[in-house]
């Protein structure tokens, strides 16, 4: 397992629930048929084909980030609402929410991703909440997990640790998702071609640029720190 996704996983204080995290964390793969379906790797899966996260590694970034997110939000809840949450459910219903992403996406040849015959039968959350429930997961994590696309999805939260789990994912879907896509635009205006696959980092980095040093800045940033072997 990625070291910082164990990291955050030894976050969880339920060692029954922790332990089984990170056996799904590990080896995230479902049995249909008798027949076992692997992914991606998860640390070469984007977290999504075009939206946010489309690169290697994008899955993992989505987890740590929105992670991040959530358990400021917990700490919000507690140090100013003064309410109580359930800090093992959300981190591990943020870690669990994609886990079948790489599942459902293939690699094209040209750096692009596209939905495997899985994904055109079954979504990423009709995967994980049947394994979830299969493996005797508590029912508050299976319904946070469940409900994280909220009213785009199977069921609306209607707990607070689901809502956060929610409001988590949809936050860093938006920023990085919207970085991406205003960086691939500051690119094709200042050089007309686009950057494919284009990192956080690298999608980060030309929006700064551009921000304090205009389309020569981004220009210049690309000529010297995107310039890839053939």
């Amino acid at each position: 397992m990625d070291p910082r996704l164990r990291k955050l996983v030894n976050r969880i204080r339920d060692e029954a629930l922790r332990e089984k995290v990170a056996q799904l964390l590990e080896e995230p793969t479902i049995e249909i048929e008798g027949r076992v379906y692997r992914g991606l790797p998860v640390d070469r899966s984007p977290a999504s084909i075009s939206r946010h996260h489309s690169y290697p590694g994008g899955f993992i970034e989505h987890l740590l980030a929105t992670a991040e997110v959530a358990l400021t939000l917990c700490r919000v809840v507690r140090t100013v609402y003064g309410g109580r949450v359930n800090t093992d459910v959300v981190l591990s219903g943020v870690l669990l929410h994609d886990v079948f992403k790489p599942l459902t996406y293939a690699e094209g040849g040209d750096g692009s991703y596209r939905a495997t015959p899985l994904a055109e039968r079954l979504d990423h959350i009709t995967l994980v909440s049947s394994e979830l429930l299969r493996r005797g997961f508590p029912l508050p994590l299976v319904h946070a997990v469940c409900a994280h696309h909220a009213e785009y999805g199977p069921i609306s939260p209607k707990t607070l640790e689901a809502l956060i789990v929610h409001v988590a994912d949809i936050a860093d879907t938006r920023l990085n998702g919207e970085v991406l896509t205003a960086a691939g635009h500051l690119i094709r205006d200042a050089t007309g071609q686009r950057v494919v696959p284009l990192s956080s980092r690298e999608a980060f980095e030309v929006v700064r640029i551009k921000a304090e040093a205009g389309t020569e800045g981004v220009q210049k940033y690309l000529a010297r720190a995107l310039k890839r072997p053939p």
